[in-house]
């Protein structure tokens, strides 16, 4: 590299350009430096993430947060549907008081505390879920994308097979097969969820790695891998699976919401998770159950349909604003 100097009052050579750009001599950051750099710029997905974050404190310390139990009825309020605080009503007994927020249902349990709790099991069956199809789907997917050939082949015919069959129907099969046997009383059938939801989404995802790994194989990386001896697994596990993570990533924030509305919709059917009257249940209600008893009521006490329905949207909206930021983030061709 040629250096351009120029003579200094002393006579010494002073250097005017080392010959690189600005965008040259700027230090590499890396990738992942740079996708959080370019995420922290995306306001909405910045708003989704703070929201988040809000919400698993909420469900961390809902002990602390919630004013009343929010499986125990008050008998004093049974009857009454008290309205929200801010609400006045002819009947004393029916207007709004600072301690029921959000006002109670049928039998005086408060609607504020249901909510505050129902967010521990949005959060659980978001994210349990989404672990258990990714650790089946990205499996998946490397293996077919890598091996190629027939493996391939019936590895996405059993996927297509899967793919193929409606996701409500089955949804509805698994809770009315398995809803009142011991295995589907586990955790009010918290687990029969997991596994419902489980079984039938890895295929999106087994898909999508199936089609990164058919086009990360080919590059020259992962050529050269080959040609110094190194394995498959080694390929896989040190090549191409660290450059699939990206979409990997994105896809997995797009799964937590689907699985939110499913509990919420399966539980407003009828067919989702029980009613819980576990004074100690560390998930005692959900928002699919808050908007069930809401529909019926919604004439006589309003909040116990509206809070869990705007609940459920913004946290739906939360993660669609982070894995649309993270989509961007993580596009290796975006370059503000």
């Amino acid at each position: 590299m040629s250096v351009v100097t120029s003579p200094s009052p002393t006579g010494a050579a002073v250097p005017i350009s080392d010959g690189l750009s600005r965008a040259e001599r700027r230090p590499s950051t890396g990738l992942w430096r740079d996708a959080w750099r370019r995420l922290r710029r995306n306001k909405m997905a910045m708003a989704g993430l703070t929201y988040l974050t809000f919400l698993t404190l909420v469900a961390l310390f809902a002990p602390l947060i919630a004013p009343h139990n929010p499986v125990q009825s008050n008998i004093r309020e049974a009857g009454a549907y008290r309205q929200a605080a801010w609400i006045e009503h002819d009947n004393p007994e029916k207007s709004g008081t600072w301690e029921y927020p959000l006002g109670t249902d049928s039998i005086g349990r408060d609607v504020f505390s249901r909510l505050v709790y129902g967010s521990r099991i949005s959060l659980v069956v978001g994210f349990i879920p989404m672990i258990v199809i990714l650790l089946i789907g990205v499996p998946l997917g490397l293996t077919a994308g890598f091996a190629g050939g027939r493996l391939d082949n019936l590895l996405m015919r059993i996927t297509d097979v899967v793919y193929a069959f409606p996701a409500l129907l089955f949804f509805i099969i698994m809770q009315i097969s398995f809803g009142d046997t011991a295995f589907g009383g586990i955790l009010n059938g918290l687990l029969l969820l997991f596994v419902t939801l489980s079984i039938i989404n890895w295929t999106g995802v087994a898909r999508l790695v199936r089609g990164e790994t058919l086009t990360l194989k080919e590059k020259e990386f992962v050529e050269a891998a080959q040609s110094i001896g190194a394995s498959r697994k080694q390929m896989i596990l040190k090549h191409v699976l660290p450059n699939a993570m990206g979409p990997i990533i994105v896809a997995a924030a797009f799964i937590v919401p689907g699985a939110i509305i499913s509990e919420a919709v399966l539980t407003y059917l009828g067919i989702g998770l029980r009613p819980d009257v576990n004074l100690s249940s560390p998930f005692p209600s959900s928002w699919g159950q808050m908007i069930q008893d809401g529909s019926k009521s919604y004439q006589s006490q309003s909040w116990m349909l509206i809070a869990p329905s705007i609940a459920v949207a913004l946290i739906t909206l939360s993660f669609t604003f982070i894995g649309d930021g993270l989509r961007d983030a993580l596009d290796p061709r975006e370059t503000r």
